[in-house]
């Protein structure tokens, strides 16, 4: 099974709610996968030991401008203005770039040949019974998705796949969540988290990828999420509530479960209630 836990907005605990959920896995592989890649923090708090690094290379045109004619096509075919004609040899703007190879395709003088360009590295580890990936973009790259299939594609062999979704609805979550079995919605119950939570809903939805909700420091703010999980007919899945004791711990680096041992127990009832989900 892949679950992938989401949010339509920062901050309301979705590595919280993966870190935790990973480790209070009893039996079978577990892979924790960090696809957050613009700003991983899965590790600060798992500390695994990274035994494997890879660098990630994606497409970029290059020009070989005796070739060239000016003739355009290779600007007129680019959706993305990656490659620009305006009369003149191309100019190539690396960063907009999205692999499709289809100017090479196009230019009739084979002008435009195969170069690449590093967005990142993906780091594989281990931390108990958990193997663990992560994705570090690059500092100034904007193309986070080709980083985010990577890091998807380092798993290996068979068992539970948590993923640590970025957060928003933008085309990275898109590109974390699509094939997952189930989508945990982590959010907090205040007018700013049902906002976004609306977005994230209406995301998922358009997916067809069932999905639940879990509510972060769910006795502060008001019924609102309540009130339209419930008029959605969406299953709230946990309540975790506004806990001195668990923001003391993550201040720490430390897992909620680790603090409070009581906790424990919480994750592994959400893990059978997305079990059942999953396949109703």
């Amino acid at each position: 099974m892949i679950i992938a836990i989401a949010s339509g907005k920062g901050g309301t605990g979705k590595t919280t709610v993966a870190t935790n959920l990973a480790l209070s896995v009893n039996e079978g592989n577990v892979w924790l996968l960090d696809c957050d890649v613009e700003e991983p923090n899965c590790h600060i708090f798992l500390n695994p030991k990274i035994e494997r690094t890879k660098k990630v290379r994606v497409f970029t045109p290059v020009v070989n401008e005796e070739k060239c004619t000016a003739c355009g096509e290779c600007g007129k075919l680019c959706q993305y203005s990656a490659i620009v004609s305006l009369k003149t040899k191309p100019l190539v703007f690396p960063g907009l770039c999205h692999g499709c190879r289809g100017c090479m395709l196009v230019c009739p003088e084979g002008a435009i040949s195969e170069g690449y360009r590093e967005v990142g590295v993906v780091e594989k580890g281990s931390v108990q019974k958990i193997d663990f990936v992560h994705g570090k973009l690059k500092v100034g790259e904007v193309m986070s998705p080709p980083l985010i299939r990577s890091v998807k594609k380092s798993v290996a062999g068979d068992g539970l796949i948590i993923i640590d979704s970025p957060p928003g609805t933008s085309c990275p979550v898109i590109e974390s969540i699509k094939e997952s079995d189930y989508v945990v919605l982590v959010t907090e119950p205040t007018p700013f988290g049902l906002n976004d939570l609306r977005l994230a809903v209406d995301m998922v939805r358009e997916l067809e990828i069932p999905f639940g909700v879990v509510i972060n420091r769910a006795d502060i703010g008001d019924a609102g999420v309540l009130d339209y999980c419930k008029s959605e007919e969406i299953p709230v899945l946990l309540e975790i509530p506004n806990d001195r004791r668990v923001a003391e711990a993550y201040s720490r680096g430390e897992l909620m479960i680790d603090a409070l041992p009581e906790y424990k127990q919480h994750f592994k009832n959400l893990l059978k209630t997305i079990a059942v989900e999953a396949t109703a």
